[in-house]
């Protein structure tokens, strides 16, 4: 709007400049009291103008600068907001180191926890083992005893029975005999 105002004001004053210029140049008295007015007139008409023109200057650089501690303003919240996510970013990132420590430390833990255990489970896999080893090696001691001790009552009763098969047949032999020599003596008397 002051744009269009200035151009006009110029005219304005190169159009009472050149009035003012023709009315020196020669006339009455009378002629150059109406000019005179004349010129007043329009000197006050430019001043009016010129004061409107500040007046819309001063408008216009007020809304400027209230525009302008309005965008400082909002820079400045703008900036805070910043600041802000900037601190809750470094929170959220520490929270989260002081997480991923934490779950390491118990990740470590149990890892040694299973680790200890997983030893002594292969210190009780390898007693057990020996014992089975030892109770298999019994076994088949005991094993290997009890055949021996039946082969050996085995071996006692073949002896046995054959013996008593030797002194039945020298039993029956002698029966044999005796019934023979009865049998002998019964026919001879």
């Amino acid at each position: 709007r002051l744009g269009s105002l200035l151009p006009a004001c110029r005219k304005v004053t190169r159009m009472s400049l050149a009035r003012k210029a023709k009315g020196k140049k020669g006339g009455k008295q009378k002629k150059t009291t109406v000019a005179d007015e004349e010129k007043y007139r329009k000197r006050t008409l430019e001043v009016e103008t010129l004061k409107e023109h500040l007046v819309l200057r001063r408008n216009v650089a007020r809304q400027a600068m209230d525009s302008s501690e309005g965008l400082k303003q909002r820079l400045a919240e703008l900036e805070k907001e910043l600041e802000e996510a900037r601190g809750d970013k470094q929170d959220i990132y520490e929270e989260m180191i002081r997480q991923f420590h934490q779950l390491q430390h118990q990740t470590d833990t149990r890892i040694q926890h299973l680790e200890a255990k997983t030893q002594s489970l292969q210190e009780q896999l390898a007693v057990c083992q020996e014992d089975v080893r030892q109770s298999r090696a019994e076994k088949e001691k005991m094993q290997g005893e009890k055949e021996e001790a039946i082969a050996k009552m085995q071996r006692k009763i073949d002896r046995m029975e054959t013996e008593y098969e030797k002194i039945l047949h020298v039993s029956l032999g002698q029966v044999d005999f005796e019934l023979t020599a009865g049998e002998v003596s019964s026919s001879e008397a």
